[in-house]
Order: structure tokens, then sequence, then C-alpha cells
């Protein structure tokens, strides 16, 4: 059951709101939808979990925090790869390549970019 949840989630339940047999009733509330951009990942992993901290570093600020972290079982972080493998291609037969920039590195010193 959960190997399907980071493949595809399917949300349906009867009018009176009551998940159907078999499917996962899921509520996502406004604050949540919005979402939170993240522009470097940073992974670490133990025996018996990994852990994915999101960061949004912007120039000219000397420090960043981390906006969120999510902590997965090995089986899970192992599933959101394969999911996320599939749905890059997907994008990419969709949208063309996506252009990977690895090659340029990321700089996590982002300080104040000028003099006044």
């Amino acid at each position: 059951m959960f190997e399907a949840f980071f493949i595809k989630i399917k949300i349906m339940a009867d009018q009176n709101n009551n998940p159907k047999k078999g499917q996962i009733n899921i509520e996502l509330d406004e604050k949540v939808a919005e979402g939170t951009y993240s522009n470097l990942a940073i992974i670490n992993h133990s025996v018996s979990e990994f852990v994915l901290d999101f960061v949004s570093i912007m120039p000219g600020t000397p420090k960043s925090k981390v906006k969120s972290r999510i902590i997965l079982t090995p089986q899970h972080a192992k599933r959101l790869v394969k999911a996320l493998n599939e749905n890059v291609k997907r994008f990419e037969n969709a949208h063309g390549k996506i252009k990977d920039y690895e090659k340029t590195p990321v700089p996590l010193n982002f300080g104040p970019t000028g003099q006044a």
C-alpha cells in the first residue's frame, strides 16, 4: 500500500468525504499547499533513517536556514528516488531534457555582494 504512496496519490472519497475501501484520504491545508521553495537539499543518513534538509539560499544573505526537514526510512527513501526518477523521465519526455549544471559548484558562502 505505501509502495504506491510516493509514485501516485489518488484521493477519492464518496460524497460524505469517507475514503473508499483500499484508498488513502489525505488532507492538504492551505498553508502546506503553498509549498516551500528550496534550491539546496542536504541529505544525511544513518542505519535507520534518511534525513533530507531543504534550504533556500539567496544571494546577499549571509545566513540561510533549513526551511523543511523530512525524515524517511531507508525503504521509503529508495521509493522516493524511484518515484523522482520516473517523474523526471516523464517530464523530459513531455518538455525536453533538463539541463544539468552539476559542474557548476553551488557557492555555500553567499554573503553581501557589494559595498555601499
